[in-house]
């Protein structure tokens, strides 16, 4: 394992979580998000690898060596079952638990990414001709919501920046555009018509090339339940949840700044930055202070909300004369 130097992105020694705790929990983890998943969707595996553990077929050689990495290493994690049902997948429904009740009939392999746009590889892709070619690696990372509750993850996936560059994007290319899965058959939550679907998502290229951007395919060391976005999802950690995409289907380069969802739907409330900014409040609730999960009623852990998310040393320069408060 890399050995680096604590940056200020890095958590306290009080949030430092025992190894063994880690390692137990993790094992238990695995085998829950499998037999969650399974029951659900039993065609999706076919094939044991490793651990023992299924995977889905897409992606099993993936999965056979997942790397560990620094990042967020000393973090505490959630517990599996805080992070797999306490979710905003609007696709299934409002309720934070509407995703783990009503995802277990999307199915996810095969699955294809269309890429389109300014770039000179374009076209329809299967999961496993994107993913098989790189070794996963694990990346801890702290998930702000602009809702104001967090949590930390541990995401299996690859550095997006190493996708993006197979597919050779031109000087044109200053923004990538992110589009979910449309389906209301699967998804009963496209049968509403509040928000218009599909979802959309958007970064710069810039921020899209950051080391920190993470295309996630898993989780606490194995396949992404469906409710958390399977199979294949964006991870922005400096950002608020909703820019993390889930379910990804499109991936377009483009020369201009794309509309996304929540920007199109309330622009006086979410921006299309949507950096995680203590200095700038939701027009409905403050964003100084995060309820971190797990936590309960009398105790609901509440922390202060870091510029960034924690991850300023990594992003900032990004921003470099640029207004975040109006840029928001």
């Amino acid at each position: 394992m890399i050995i680096k130097s604590r940056k200020k992105s890095d958590c306290a020694e009080y949030e430092v979580t025992d190894q063994s705790t880690y390692l137990n929990r993790r094992q238990f983890i695995q085998a829950s998000t499998v037999a969650a998943i399974g029951v659900a969707s039993p065609s999706l595996f076919a094939k044991e690898v490793g651990n023992g553990l299924p995977v889905p077929n897409t992606i099993s050689s993936a999965f056979n060596n997942i790397i560990e990495t620094p990042y967020g290493a000393s973090e505490k994690v959630a517990p599996f079952d805080v992070a797999s049902s306490y979710n905003n997948f609007y696709e299934f429904g409002y309720g934070k638990g509407d995703p783990a009740e009503k995802s277990s009939l999307l199915k996810t392999d095969p699955w294809s990414i269309t890429v389109e746009g300014e770039a000179d590889i374009t076209g329809t892709f299967a999961l496993e001709d994107i993913i098989n070619e790189n070794q996963l690696e694990e990346r801890i990372y702290r998930l702000r919501c602009v809702e104001a509750w967090s949590m930390v993850v541990p995401w299996v996936g690859i550095s997006l920046a190493s996708v993006l560059q197979k597919f050779k994007p031109n000087s044109k290319a200053k923004y990538v555009y992110f589009e979910t899965l449309h389906d209301p058959n699967q998804m009963p939550g496209q049968r509403s018509g509040s928000i218009e679907w599909p979802y959309r998502e958007g970064l710069t290229i810039e921020e899209a090339m950051n080391k920190l951007a993470f295309l996630s395919v898993g989780m606490y060391g194995s396949v992404l339940p469906n409710q958390n976005g399977a199979p294949v999802r964006l991870v922005v950690p400096w950002k608020y949840g909703f820019k993390s995409i889930k379910s990804i289907v499109k991936i377009r380069f483009v020369e201009k700044m794309p509309k996304t969802t929540w920007n199109m739907l309330a622009p006086q409330e979410y921006g299309f930055y949507a950096n995680v900014n203590p200095g700038v409040d939701h027009p409905r609730w403050t964003q100084k202070q995060e309820r971190r999960l797990p936590g309960g009623i009398l105790f609901p852990n509440v922390i202060e909300t870091q510029m960034f998310n924690g991850y300023a040393e990594e992003v900032s320069d990004l921003y470099s004369g640029m207004n975040l408060v109006k840029n928001f």
